[in-house]
């Protein structure tokens, strides 16, 4: 349990400083499933068209993903309560239970850009009450 935390924490935390790649000691290609959601199985039918492929029509390489996909989802959904599951119990991909995750915790990115901008404007606006002493504020502002 301690490692999935850990693990979701970093995850987060480089989201949340927008950093791009990550080195993940251990099985890189989960990182890859959940944050891309690289798990396209599809063939062209007769008609040129892309539709998903049989169990029987996967490769190897196919096989491998759908298992990164499973071992992923069971990493991201052992550690939730009951609300959190209710949320995501529809979900297929290990992709779609981290962005509805995401999205339940952090809101979506217009959300994220308000509550910003909210505590930016707070932060501006921020002063010392009459007859407030500096630890009285402090207190405040760390709130």
């Amino acid at each position: 349990m301690a490692e999935y935390e850990a693990c979701i924490m970093g995850l987060r935390l480089a989201t949340d400083m927008g950093i791009q790649e990550i080195l993940v000691m251990g099985d890189s290609d989960l990182l890859d499933i959940v944050t891309d959601g690289r798990l396209v199985t599809t063939k062209k039918n007769a008609e040129g068209v892309d539709v998903p492929k049989t169990r029987a029509d996967c490769t190897t390489e196919d096989l491998k993903k759908w298992e990164k996909n499973a071992k992923a989802k069971k990493w991201l959904v052992c550690g939730l309560g009951p609300d959190e599951y209710n949320k995501i119990q529809s979900c297929t991909t290990a992709k779609e239970i981290w962005d509805t995750l995401q999205v339940a915790h952090e809101g979506t990115s217009q959300v994220k850009r308000s509550r910003g901008t909210l505590l930016y404007s707070q932060y501006q606006n921020f002063t010392m009450k009459e007859g407030e002493t500096i630890q009285e504020m402090y207190t405040r502002f760390t709130k």
